[in-house]
């Protein structure tokens, strides 16, 4: 459990709706500068606060925190050593002399040639804004939607807008649904499909959304974009009353939002700003690592200072 300082900043960023990832020190095999409940928190930008270790675990923190949230899913991170580690360390992963990434469902291995002998094991814990669902209409099935789509983790926007105006779609929502009975419908689809929103929905019959469609053919909405358009919006589920056909329409965002967060990805792919650390071999996060321009000006980056000092040894005039 979070407590202090960083319990009051992850309160903040949580009311900014910021992104960010919890890291807690679970376990530890001495020699480590860690203790079990050390506790940081890894923003978006892999930015720390906190401490989980030293710079060279840091390293590793960080670059599978960036992970965490690209999933949005939490992770089990163990830092083996560049040499043996305890048994119940390794247990289910076998580790690559060559710092290749072992993996069992929920955690990661990595061999951590830094280390200076010991192991530790990160719970990181990713914490993600709740996709937005944008709702356009006054009706009761739209009341519906904005009153269940929290229940489901989704932050249900009502079109018609605060003080500071309505929403515009854009490309990180979720979904817009339509369930405004004929008002003002085609101005917000063609926003929405435009802006790439992953579910576009319109609460309609077939021959009126089939209308709809042809009024927005007309304006000039090509026929790819339409065919993203649901409609009638929801699955068939013979939904009659306006919880019902919310149900309908929620459980088909619902599958978009799980289809494209559960394919198959390996927690091996790296962010595009990594970089091989050219000492010891580790990945590190490119931008934010120590810099060093070699051999024939290219740039290399270093997870510590130790690694830079030694590169540049090497290649001293």
């Amino acid at each position: 459990m979070i407590t202090g300082p960083l319990s009051a900043r992850a309160q903040e960023l949580t009311a900014k709706g910021a992104t960010f990832v919890t890291a807690t020190v679970v376990r530890v095999e001495h020699p480590t500068s860690a203790e079990p409940g050390n506790m940081a928190l890894v923003h978006e930008d892999g930015a720390i606060e906190g401490f989980v270790g030293g710079v060279c675990a840091q390293n590793s923190v960080r670059l599978y925190s960036l992970k965490a949230i690209e999933r949005g899913e939490p992770l089990l991170l163990r830092i083996l050593p560049d040499g043996s580690a305890p048994a119940d360390f390794k247990s289910g992963a076998n580790v690559d002399p060559g710092h290749e990434i072992a993996h069992d469902e929920g955690s990661v291995t990595v061999q951590n040639p830094c280390l200076s002998g010991g192991a530790i094991e990160v719970f990181l814990e990713p914490f993600l804004p709740p996709p937005r669902m944008i709702v356009a209409g006054d009706t009761p099935i739209a009341a519906a939607l904005l009153r269940l789509g929290p229940e489901l983790g989704l932050d249900a926007v009502d079109s018609r807008g605060s003080d500071s105006g309505p929403p515009v779609p854009t490309s990180e929502d979720l979904a817009l649904v339509v369930a405004a009975h004929g008002r003002d419908e085609r101005a917000i689809l063609q926003a929405a499909l435009e802006a790439d929103v992953r579910y576009v929905g319109l609460v309609a019959s077939q021959k009126r959304g089939a209308a709809v469609l042809d009024a927005l053919r007309d304006d000039g909405v090509s026929e790819e974009l339409l065919e993203r358009i649901d409609t009638p919006a929801g699955l068939d589920i013979g939904a009659r009353s306006p919880a019902e056909i919310a149900l309908s329409i929620l459980a088909s965002i619902v599958g978009v939002r799980r289809r494209s967060s559960t394919a198959p990805r390996s927690w091996a792919a790296a962010p595009p700003t990594t970089a091989v650390d050219p000492i010891c071999g580790m990945t590190v996060l490119g931008p934010d690592a120590l810099s060093s321009t070699g051999v024939d000006g290219e740039t290399n980056y270093f997870c510590g200072e130790g690694c830079k000092l030694a590169y540049e040894r090497q290649h001293a005039a």
